[in-house]
């Protein structure tokens, strides 16, 4: 029965991971389609504080929970399929750490902005630039890490 829920917590921490942040990068995406520097920083600022609450915690939820599951299944940490997934798992905790840092840089410069009555600088728009490449990179390999997961090729 404990098996049971660590599963079920261990998918709703995937759905949530997921979840939040790609709701996270569109909201932000949206926000800057509006041109509203002070709207712009008080979003960023939301969203890296939803990137600690909810991204970082369930990051460390599918950890521990998919380290429990793997060790009580029985399967091989030498597996391909699980060694493929914990490769694409710390390459997009890496990702989502520079994203992290990118956003922060954004809020940063989008409040001095604010604070200057400018527009947003060119500096902004490059770090807000590799926040999505960073995020793109980190979503596509927790889709292999769920791919993985659930096929367990090999």
């Amino acid at each position: 029965m404990v098996l049971l829920w660590i599963n079920i917590v261990h998918v709703i921490s995937a759905s949530v991971l997921l979840g939040a942040g790609v709701g996270t990068a569109f909201y932000v995406f949206y926000v800057n389609q509006q041109n509203n520097v002070a709207l712009i920083a008080r979003v960023t600022k939301q969203a890296i504080f939803v990137n600690w609450i909810f991204i970082g915690s369930s990051g460390v939820i599918q950890f521990i929970t998919g380290m429990i599951l793997l060790a009580s299944k029985g399967y091989s940490p030498f597996a391909l399929w699980v060694m493929g997934s914990m490769i694409g798992y710390v390459i997009a905790a890496l990702c989502w750490l520079l994203v992290l840092y990118f956003q922060m840089r954004c809020r940063d410069l989008a409040f001095e902005a604010v604070a200057k009555k400018k527009l947003l600088s060119i500096e902004y728009n490059r770090y807000y630039h590799a926040s999505w490449i960073w995020g793109m990179l980190a979503l596509v390999s927790l889709m292999v890490v769920f791919y993985l997961m659930v096929n367990r090729p090999g």
